[in-house]
């Protein structure tokens, strides 16, 4: 069995895309694991160590603005990558994850060859992260 290209936690509330992006993530060979919200992410991301969470804005409980915050204060998991995914694609919002420390942007609706490309690149350990330049 070939080695994962990375370990990848999907995070988004609704269960047909959170589905979506991880089937398409294990068929490019990714170890993917998911979470429901961003309370689930962070309880996984403390267990797992993921090199990338994809992180969908809205939800409920612990939404990803806050989700990201926390990740980049965790132990844990301040090194994983975060791709945030959203609806919300404006100009401050992009902004705002950039002041998060969000290491890439995916507006909805995305094409997967896309959301797998960004992630591939990410799971790369040779791309550091901005911080770490």
């Amino acid at each position: 069995m070939a080695e994962a290209l990375g370990r990848v936690l999907v995070v988004d509330d609704d269960a047909v895309i959170r589905q979506l992006i991880a089937v398409n993530l294990q068929m490019e060979g990714f170890d993917v694991h998911t979470a429901a919200d961003g309370q689930d992410c962070l309880a996984k991301a403390e267990e797992l160590a993921p090199d990338v969470i994809t992180l969908d804005v809205m939800m409920p409980r612990i939404d990803g603005w806050i989700a990201a915050r926390q990740l980049r204060e965790s132990p844990a998991a301040r090194h994983s990558k975060v791709v945030l995914i959203t609806a919300r694609a404006q100009e401050a919002d992009v902004r705002r994850g950039q002041e998060l420390g969000v290491d890439a942007f995916l507006a909805k609706p995305f094409e997967p060859s896309e959301l797998i490309r960004v992630v591939r690149e990410l799971a790369d350990p040779a791309v550091p992260r901005p911080d770490e330049t």
